[in-house]
């Protein structure tokens, strides 16, 4: 079963070399697109695609209301599209924002604020030659 409701209007050429999870969304990457900060990761069907691309603004699918949301209707806090790009396998998109306000529903900033792992690469034991 999918998640999108009713069909879309994406290009069919775009639709074609989306692949998708087994309920029919991409990973959606926000990334202010200025300084290259990461600010939070969305989920997008083909019809959440297609009206980012031709709104500029980032339009999501939520899996838990199963509804789209566009990005700053409720908080005010507007993602205005600068870029979209497709990673090298199709299975990601990147979308370069100028994010106005806090991007997380926390109200932080970026949505990885608050557990960091892991910071500077101390102790990781992997150089980046490894990868």
């Amino acid at each position: 079963m999918t998640s999108t409701p009713s069909p879309s209007n994406l290009d069919p050429e775009i639709a074609a070399r989306l692949k998708r999870s087994t309920d029919g969304l991409v990973p959606a990457i926000a990334q202010q697109y200025d300084t290259g900060e990461v600010l939070m990761l969305g989920w997008m069907d083909d019809e959440a695609l297609h009206r980012t691309l031709t709104t500029g603004r980032c339009t999501y699918w939520s899996r838990s209301r199963r509804e789209y949301w566009v990005k700053g209707d409720t908080s005010g806090h507007f993602q205005w599209v600068k870029s979209v790009a497709l990673d090298c396998d199709a299975d990601t998109v990147l979308v370069k924002v100028d994010q106005v306000g806090a991007a997380c529903h926390t109200g932080a900033r970026t949505c990885f604020e608050a557990d960091v792992l892991l910071e500077d690469g101390a102790g990781s034991g992997t150089a980046a030659s490894d990868q």
